[in-house]
């Protein structure tokens, strides 16, 4: 071997031994010194206030988005007759529907779920439990030309706005991406 390799094959070796005694529980003198004078914080749970707020936080941005896209995706084709058979751009206006369609279901469980850590949001939901569910079947709905889907999502997104309202909780409409319909 030649000695630049040979060099470099020894400083492997020590620094392999180094770090595998470290690692393997020894503390070297530095570390032992270091921690005697360094504190970290560990974590605390949070308080029931500070919880029940984050609770409405994910409550109002999963219900935004959910009235966002069916707004921008759903409602606003459809009162522009774009799912109307041989209205231009059919086909793509239906696809984005069915994809906003799916995204807005997801994220209105999800929202669902989330209002369940708070008692208020919670009783002003619970009437809407079917409503969401009913949702499930939009794409399927509008692919066979059936406008009233349109109307039962945008009613079902209304109330849960009102409700959510009644609860101190006011939601207001988010738009989703593109990105954001495919990948969630």
């Amino acid at each position: 071997m030649s000695r630049p390799i040979r060099a470099l094959a020894v400083m492997l070796a020590t620094c392999s031994t180094l770090f595998a005694g470290t690692a393997c529980g020894g503390r070297t003198a530095v570390q032992q010194v270091a921690g005697n004078y360094i504190v970290v914080a560990s974590p605390s749970p949070s308080t029931p206030a500070e919880r029940q707020k984050l609770v409405r936080t994910r409550f109002l941005a999963n219900a935004g988005l959910a009235a966002g896209a069916t707004y921008q995706w759903i409602v606003k084709p459809w009162k522009a007759g774009g799912f109307k058979n041989g209205a231009r751009g059919r086909q793509e206006a239906l696809v984005k529907a069915g994809l906003a369609g799916t995204f807005a279901y997801n994220r209105l469980r999800a929202a669902q779920r989330s209002a369940q850590g708070d008692p208020t949001l919670a009783r002003a939901l619970a009437p809407l439990a079917a409503g969401i569910d009913g949702l499930r079947t939009l794409p399927t709905r509008l692919s066979n030309g059936d406008e009233s889907a349109v109307s039962s999502f945008a009613d079902v997104v209304s109330k849960v706005k009102s409700a959510s309202r009644g609860a101190g909780t006011p939601v207001r409409n988010q738009y989703p991406t593109a990105r954001q319909l495919t990948v969630d």
